[in-house]
């Protein structure tokens, strides 16, 4: 199942498929890129001392999804897109890849500055990649005076966010360690990231977010989550995450194991079982309740079986609204109703959490 393919054109916009954790519309996976240069500065590299010092990188012609270098993570190129936007190219060992992270970078940016930026990460969803939020938004622009570092990291078509379990083994996949110990440490290193951090994601993205900032409390200040799955072990989810996991050719047992013989790995990775470590961060929930078209879907639209993906999503924050009242943690609720599983709807709720986004950050 695939949300239906839409690129919405309003004049201001920023802002994935099943209806569960793998999500979105677009081509999944960074492809080979013959324009990826080497980067004119030392890159940063990810050492076990605490005041690191970057080391250069040979230009041998690394390219997104080739097998990752021996060694710790770190960035071994550059791609200057325009003035504002930035890939950067990973030797991830959690992963075992080379992949890619787009920054879009705040004004008077620069590696050698005395001072750091807050970061803002974007996370895509699932059967797409890095370059969603900036191929089907104009996030570059909604953010221009955003006194921030923008960071949108590729995390796999299916990877969901999580260091997978292999059958009790670990290691790669591992995409939580890569987004919140590998990207992060490499961006503090050599691009001048700060500590004030906020996520927000959509479908597959939107269960990062909040996953995120549930498992690695203080991380993030803020949690946005448009159209996700936020209970991972409500009745029929289970099936759901591994059906979603079995449509793109992934073991679907390899995610987290069997839902009952590993319960404790399904847990942990489960939003709502880790709904206490929430309190402090501002979070913003949202979801459409049925999967009927509503005001932002042009007028005889067809009907796609991966907007089913809204009163699912809805089903888990009702769930996760829940227990977060009864914790006494302050969030902001809002189903919609009519609404598809599409970006227009991602946009606007975007829109509608950025105010919180920029109160989080300080920005």
């Amino acid at each position: 199942m695939r949300p239906a393919r839409r690129r919405w054109r309003a004049p201001v916009v920023v802002a994935v498929v099943v209806p569960v954790l793998v999500l979105s519309a677009a081509p999944g996976g960074a492809a080979a890129d013959p324009d990826w240069s080497l980067s004119p500065d030392n890159p940063a590299t990810e050492q076990p001392s605490t005041s690191p010092t970057p080391q250069p990188a040979q230009d041998t012609g690394y390219l997104p999804w080739q097998k990752a270098l021996p060694g710790p993570a770190r960035v071994v190129r550059e791609r200057r897109l325009d003035a504002r936007t930035l890939d950067v190219l990973i030797s991830s060992p959690s992963v075992g890849r080379m992949l890619p992270v787009r920054l879009l970078l705040p004004r008077g940016w620069s590696k050698g500055a005395r001072r750091t930026w807050p970061v803002l990460y974007l996370l895509h969803g699932g059967a797409d990649d890095y370059t969603s939020w900036t191929r089907m938004t104009d996030i570059s622009t909604y953010t221009a005076d955003l006194d921030a570092i923008v960071v949108m990291p590729e995390a796999g078509r299916a990877g969901n966010y999580t260091d997978w379990y292999n059958g009790g083994r670990g290691g790669p996949p591992a995409w939580a360690t890569f987004h919140t110990y590998e990207v992060r440490r490499l961006l503090e290193i050599g691009y001048r990231a700060g500590t004030r951090r906020a996520v927000a994601g959509l479908s597959m993205g939107a269960y990062g977010a909040v996953k995120y900032a549930a498992r690695y409390p203080g991380m993030f200040r803020f949690a946005g989550a448009y159209s996700g799955i936020l209970a991972t072990r409500l009745p029929g989810i289970p099936e759901i995450v591994m059906n979603a996991q079995a449509s793109e050719k992934q073991d679907p047992l390899a995610l987290w194991g069997d839902p009952k013989r590993n319960k404790r790995v399904w847990a942990a990775n489960d939003p709502l079982a880790l709904a206490a470590n929430l309190k402090g961060v501002s979070l913003y929930l949202s979801s459409g309740t049925n999967s009927f078209n509503g005001p932002l879907d042009p007028p005889g639209s067809p009907w796609h079986p991966a907007h089913l993906g809204e009163p699912i999503s809805a089903y888990t924050a009702k769930a996760l609204s829940k227990r977060l009242k009864r914790l006494g943690i302050p969030h902001t609720l809002h189903l919609y109703g009519n609404g598809t599983h599409t970006w227009p709807y991602w946009i606007r709720e975007f829109k509608t959490s950025y105010p919180m986004i920029r109160k989080a950050l300080g920005a």
